[in-house]
């Protein structure tokens, strides 16, 4: 019998297409996958995966090997599921993928109260912009910035995320829509819907600098430097800067909560999920936007 732990390894090669991004995956090294693999292929006494240059491509026995290891894997998430739902009530580490703006800029100021109502269950925050594969138990939970797909998970849309325009309270040009300049992302992310927001603002005006993330944005607005669009909790609730009024479409994110419908009942996943549900019901809630 060949060895279980290689064909996990070959299945995360086979998934992300290369060495390197399967050993980022497994949070091992490159000389790892490939030693694991070999023994694998040794086992086999086949081939299963063609090294080329700038990829890794299953071989046909390889394809075939994959099809059946995917079930095997998707197997056994499910059995650490069913075993994380019988653990002790209320005790635990629960991982919640969030995205950056939301897990430094709010997650982060609650966290503390979690902690006074669960002492017994440890929130791991990863702040990932992105998606993350709940199937394979990368995260418990996931709060996402767009309506999720996937057949097998649970959603729950937990508010809108509004915005606004802000610049700093000694913005020279602030009573002067014309001579605005703006802060706006990189060319990295010009297909992004708060980016393409921006640009319907300014309308040609004179673009100040480009920050890839918003948080540095805010950073950039209290300098002085231009007009930033920013989250209305971030904003408001800034004291160096100012919310501008301006001619335009209104513009916010949907929030949405994803969790495995395997684990919505267990004790510190449920836990988890009412926290995060109140503490957003607060900001985001359509009865608690300003």
């Amino acid at each position: 019998m060949f060895d279980w732990e290689n064909l996990r390894y070959f299945v995360a090669v086979a998934q992300t297409g290369s060495l390197s991004a399967a050993a980022r995956r497994l949070n091992v090294d490159h000389a790892t996958v490939s030693r694991r693999l070999g023994a694998l292929e040794a086992e086999l006494k086949i081939r299963v995966i063609d090294r080329l240059p700038r990829a890794c491509r299953p071989t046909a026995a390889g394809r075939q090997i994959l099809e059946l290891a995917e079930k095997m894997e998707a197997h056994a998430f499910a059995i650490e599921r069913l075993a994380l739902t019988e653990h002790l009530p209320m005790h635990g580490t629960v991982t919640i993928s969030v995205p950056p703006v939301l897990a430094n800029n709010f997650f982060a100021n609650h966290l503390h109260e979690f902690a006074q109502l669960h002492p017994g269950i440890r929130l791991s925050m990863a702040s990932q912009a992105q998606r993350v594969s709940l199937a394979r138990r990368e995260a418990d939970i996931a709060v996402r910035l767009f309506r999720p797909e996937e057949p097998q998970n649970v959603t729950r849309k937990l508010g809108e995320m509004a915005f606004g325009l802000y610049a700093s309270r000694d913005y020279a040009h602030a009573s002067s829509p014309d001579d605005w300049a703006f802060i706006c992302y990189d060319a990295q992310f010009a297909e992004m819907p708060h980016q393409k927001w921006l640009e319907s603002i300014a309308r040609g005006r004179r673009i100040a600098c480009e920050v890839s993330d918003i948080t540095t944005q805010q950073v950039a607005a209290r300098t002085g430097i231009g007009v930033a669009g920013l989250p209305v909790f971030m904003g408001d609730d800034d004291p160096g800067l100012q919310r501008l009024p301006f001619d335009g479409e209104p513009y916010a994110r949907d929030l949405w909560l994803v969790v495995h419908a395997d684990l919505r009942h267990a004790p510190t996943i449920r836990a988890a999920i009412d926290f995060i549900v109140d503490v957003t019901g607060r900001t985001f809630a359509p009865d608690a936007r300003p």
